[in-house]
């Protein structure tokens, strides 16, 4: 997979937090939980004043882990990511992938976080942030996750252009669980900065993130879907039902496929004095059913190899020369 992220692919969108900013997140945390600990505490000396030293022990104990240590857990899944000092500081947890955090990933950076910051004074943490090229402490490397800056300038955030109107639902049916974290990143990257790749360049890594996809799923991609269309359409489908299964609900059901008398239609090819975006661009109306084309004929749509045309279907990209 790594040969896919190149150095043309640009750099991951997501930008990673510094210390000095995780830092004060986290102390504003510790402020927050140390308070409610306290009060809880003292509710309880009063409440348990009956009890012998060993019961009077036992709560303590409790109350350290249920506030100290399952308090942060509990609001990083409730939130997503987002506690007091992340929110004050415009940070958030994600996955490597982007996606947002589970229970499980919380409750490895919670564990974690106890021998890291609480136990060493956030030394162990500290080294860590200053050693990972991207900032992570030992909790964010075992549970998969980074810290990243929600609150970026304007203009400066990454954009994953959305497939166009007429694949909307068609890769519905896919199996996209054995797609790794690190093969979405790629995708992620790809199509956030594809416009600034040079077009032979970028035509090429869209076939081999396609490519690899396609092989993930066990499903070659259609005939005559370009292959940056493809990996918009699919990212956007994993994107529906990671939504779907984060904040419940079905939602509603995907359009189907524009369909015509011999069945699913592609938009007709442009060619590259043609080539248009991917983004936003008027339904096209059906003209060619969807059938393989014929052996020898790639009959206004010649794949990269090239053809008797030069002529390609829109990706955003013009056709190398």
């Amino acid at each position: 997979m790594s040969e896919l992220v190149t150095g043309e692919a640009v750099a991951l969108e997501l930008r990673p937090a510094k210390l000095p900013s995780r830092g004060l997140a986290v102390l504003l945390d510790l402020a927050a939980a140390v308070t409610v600990y306290v009060l809880v505490t003292l509710g309880l000396v009063a409440a348990t004043a009956s009890l012998d030293e060993a019961a009077r022990t036992a709560v303590s104990i409790a109350t350290f882990v249920l506030v100290l240590v399952g308090g942060p857990i509990l609001v990083e899944t409730l939130t997503h990511g987002r506690s007091l000092g992340k929110l004050a500081c415009g940070l958030r947890v994600v996955r490597d992938d982007g996606g947002p955090i589970r229970f499980r990933h919380a409750l490895v950076r919670g564990l974690l976080g106890v021998i890291e910051i609480l136990m060493t004074f956030g030394v162990v943490a500290c080294v860590a942030s200053l050693v990972s090229a991207r900032g992570r402490r030992l909790g964010d490397v075992f549970a998969g996750t980074l810290v990243v800056r929600e609150r970026v300038p304007a203009g400066q955030g990454g954009f994953v252009p959305p497939p166009p109107p007429w694949l909307a639902g068609r890769f519905s049916g896919l199996d996209l669980s054995a797609v790794p974290d690190g093969l979405w990143l790629a995708v992620r990257q790809y199509l956030t900065r594809m416009r600034q790749l040079d077009p032979q360049v970028g035509w090429s890594m869209a076939e081999r993130l396609a490519s690899d996809v396609a092989g993930r799923t066990g499903a070659p991609v259609p005939p005559g879907v370009p292959p940056a269309m493809y990996l918009a359409a699919v990212l956007q489908e994993r994107q529906a039902r990671e939504a779907r299964r984060t904040f419940g609900g079905g939602g509603a059901a995907a359009a189907p496929a524009p369909t015509g008398a011999g069945g699913p239609v592609l938009p007709p090819p442009a060619g590259p004095a043609a080539a248009v975006s991917l983004v936003a661009s008027p339904v096209v109306p059906p003209v060619a059913p969807l059938v393989p084309p014929a052996s020898g004929e790639a009959a206004g749509n010649p794949g990269p190899s090239g053809g008797a045309s030069a002529e390609r279907p829109a990706t955003g990209f013009v056709p190398p020369a």
